[in-house]
């Protein structure tokens, strides 16, 4: 299962347990391919990004106290947070209907030829430290 098709069983298994409503899918529907997207459609989304966001914090705050995770107790909270994270990253793909397994894979391919992702210019005064 290439990482489309993992956005969109999730975005589907959400939809259908109530994460997503008929309102926020139709606001979308109004939108797609165009890039400009209405009021609504833009609140949902960046309420959506900000839940990405409190999985990564929560993932910090894990890594930094070394938890463990509180419902899988086995893994570390880190570990578990980002995975949190991951699948909230591939719902709003799937709703967005986005080629996100495109777009990491490009990414990845132009971040190979970055200047700024060399090591010896990293390591260079005034590289890129973090």
């Amino acid at each position: 299962m290439n990482l489309n098709e993992m956005a969109e069983q999730i975005f589907e298994n959400n939809y259908n347990v109530g994460w997503w409503n008929e309102q926020q899918v139709l606001n979308l529907s109004k939108c797609k391919n165009t890039n400009k997207y209405n009021y609504e459609s833009a609140e949902t989304i960046g309420c959506k990004i900000a839940l990405c966001h409190s999985e990564l914090s929560e993932a910090l705050e894990g890594m930094r106290k070394g938890l463990m995770d509180d419902h899988l107790p086995h893994r570390p909270m880190v570990e578990v947070e980002l995975a949190d994270t991951i699948i909230r990253i591939l719902d709003l793909a799937g709703f967005l209907g986005i080629d996100i397994d495109g777009a990491i894979k490009e990414k990845l391919e132009y971040n190979a030829s970055r200047a700024d992702h060399k090591l010896k210019n990293r390591e260079a005064e005034g590289g890129k430290t973090i």
